[in-house]
């Protein structure tokens, strides 16, 4: 049963409930444009009006760029023409270095043309006789031991070579001191003669390190080294193996992985050592 109370005759009546839909009807008819949307038009400029700046950020964006780009361009052209200038000067060096490797050559020659007429001067000057003679024989037979003459014969020829690995690590190339030992050794084994990359060795044979470079007696050699040795290769490269020169030199092939062989030799020839020089001479009574 309803308990709504009943209308008075003559009372007003109620106001009609209004419907929800009516309400956003109406909120349209007020506002045809939505409110965001009138805000951003509002900040928006009129035409002719001037744009807003752009932001700081994006100024200093395009400064870099075109400095970077301005730096590339002056480091292109700086290499461009640094270019010829590097390649010149190489030239000039590499002619410079031929020049000097000539003029080594004839001091050689001349060298070797000296010891020709001293050797002429010593035979005319021992004369004929047996004492002379005998002298003469003394000088030959000391002569290859020293170094003054040339050297042939059979004998043993030892290679080696820095590791591959040497440009990455020093400790795996060959150093002066590594040819000293080698040289030594085959000297202590029997060798008659020593000669590396054909710089025949004596007792005042200097092998040293001049930069990255080794030197005999002042002359540059190049890798690989070639160690050539005058004696019996029957006893000559197994008294080698046996010796401390040896075993030096299988620790830096084994463990260091530089190149380190040895193999006989039928005839080797080597020259006399140009750097022996007669200091000091006494004459013999007869």
């Amino acid at each position: 049963m309803s308990t709504a109370t009943p209308r008075t005759p003559g009372s007003p009546r109620p106001p009609r409930a209004v419907d929800a839909s009516m309400d956003l009807l109406n909120a349209i008819l007020r506002e045809p444009v939505d409110p965001d949307y009138a805000r951003l038009a509002a900040a928006a400029p009129v035409d002719g009006g001037a744009r807003p700046g752009r932001s700081p950020g994006r100024w200093a964006a395009g400064v870099v760029l075109v400095l970077a780009g301005a730096l590339f361009a002056v480091a292109a052209l700086q290499t461009n023409r640094s270019a010829p200038v590097a390649a010149t000067e190489r030239t000039e060096l590499v002619a410079r270095i031929q020049d000097a490797e000539a003029q080594q050559d004839r001091l050689r020659l001349q060298v070797e043309d000296l010891d020709a007429q001293i050797e002429q001067l010593r035979s005319g000057a021992l004369g004929d006789d047996s004492t002379s003679r005998a002298l003469e024989a003394q000088i030959d037979r000391l002569g290859p031991a020293v170094g003054q003459t040339p050297v042939s014969g059979p004998g043993v020829v030892v290679v080696v070579d820095d590791a591959p690995t040497s440009a990455d690590d020093a400790r795996d190339q060959v150093l002066d001191l590594d040819l000293q030992v080698l040289a030594n050794g085959l000297w202590a084994s029997g060798a008659e003669a020593v000669a590396i990359n054909g710089h025949r060795l004596s007792a005042l044979t200097a092998i040293r390190g001049a930069g990255d470079a080794i030197t005999v007696d002042y002359r540059s050699l190049t890798r690989p080294y070639r160690v050539e040795a005058v004696g019996d290769p029957r006893t000559l490269q197994a008294r080698l193996a046996e010796s401390a020169a040896g075993a030096w030199w299988n620790d830096l092939s084994q463990n260091r992985g530089m190149a380190y062989s040895t193999s006989d030799a039928e005839k080797l020839v080597l020259d006399s050592d140009p750097g022996i020089t007669l200091r000091y001479a006494r004459a013999v009574g007869r």
